[in-house]
């Protein structure tokens, strides 16, 4: 059992049969709603929504925004913000793309480095923001904006295609169960940060680090190198998430990377209000994008103007962070209470 939902347990010990019920359903509302949606639109268009094409679309078409979303929390769970992850993602596919379609490197090695920029870039963010202070908000825009601009500087503000299909292939074109594998990739990052996080020591250090920096350096813990360390990995896993938008799109262009930066901060807030209320998880924010994603498909499929995507995003971001933030502080008081 990991350390918070031992404590969860033994807050909820005392709590009448009420209070538990509340907490169940307030644990487990995202899913309930995402199950609404996908009753409602299949009623609204059954013979267009409830299909098994538009499934595989909807789970398979993700992978990208599910990665970068699990950029995102490892440092929000440090309590640190990256607002750098988009742009990574967009300098991480635009380098695969150009070592492979202009310099003729095999993908394996044009993967490899392009992690290894991600994770470059993740680890001067550490430096600026642990080192020199600043805060990784201001940091990371910074750092954000000026990798976008060597985006366009090293793609002379040209869309590169033609990128291996072999990656084409392992992302998109392969399936299985009806499913692109890149479903698969997402989900299996998924399991690995639950593990990280609720059954490691280092884990539950970087969730003490994100509640309370004091109490975490009076027990201990490094808390400057568990941000450092935060960032590097959000740098590497935004460059794995540009590694396969490359092998989504087929290729890379200088832009529309940056797109996902706002549904992947939805994502990862609202997946705060469900799981595990309070917290960044990934389980959660797993379950918010594909909620998200969900809606979205529904009501485009109703014939709603494009511009649906930035209302449903932007709302569900200013929603999730409402909610984030009165779940943390029951969470608090439920602690505070059950301690």
């Amino acid at each position: 059992m990991s350390a918070d939902a031992g404590v969860a347990t033994a807050a909820q010990a005392g709590l009448p049969t009420r209070g538990r019920v509340a907490n169940a359903v307030e644990k487990y509302a995202v899913l309930g709603a995402w199950a609404g949606v996908i009753a409602l639109f299949g009623i609204l268009r059954p013979e267009t929504f409830l299909t098994v094409d538009n499934m595989s679309t909807i789970l398979g078409s993700q992978a990208v925004l599910v990665v970068l979303t699990f950029a995102l929390l490892v440092p929000l769970t440090a309590g640190d913000y990256d607002l750098s992850v988009a742009a990574n993602l967009t300098f991480a596919a635009m380098l695969v793309s150009i070592l492979n379609v202009n310099e003729g490197w095999a993908i394996g090695p044009a993967i490899l480095v392009a992690v290894a920029v991600g994770a470059t870039i993740g680890a001067i963010n550490g430096a600026l923001t642990i080192l020199v202070g600043i805060e990784s908000i201001i940091v990371t825009l910074g750092m954000g904006t000026f990798v976008n601009g060597v985006v366009l500087w090293v793609s002379s503000s040209q869309t590169v295609s033609g990128v291996s299909e072999t990656l084409v292939d392992a992302v998109i074109v392969t399936e299985l169960l009806s499913i692109p594998l890149g479903f698969y990739y997402g989900l299996a990052l998924c399991v690995l940060l639950w593990y990280v996080f609720d059954f490691t020591p280092m884990g539950r250090r970087l969730l003490v680090v994100g509640r309370n920096r004091r109490v975490a350096q009076l027990n201990g813990v490094r808390v400057g190198r568990m941000r450092w360390g935060a960032l590097i990995a959000s740098g590497a896993i935004a460059a794995l998430a540009g590694v396969l938008y490359a092998g989504t799109i087929g290729g890379a262009d200088p832009a529309s990377g940056n797109t996902f930066l706002l549904p992947a901060f939805a994502a990862a807030f609202l997946g705060t209000t469900t799981i595990y209320p309070g917290r960044f998880n990934p389980w959660g924010s797993l379950v918010a994008v594909y909620f998200l994603v969900t809606g979205i498909t529904g009501l485009q499929l109703l014939g709603i103007a494009s511009f649906v995507q930035n209302l449903f995003y932007g709302g569900a971001l200013i929603v999730a962070v409402v909610f984030s933030q009165l779940a943390r502080r029951r969470e608090a008081l439920n602690v505070t209470e059950g301690g």
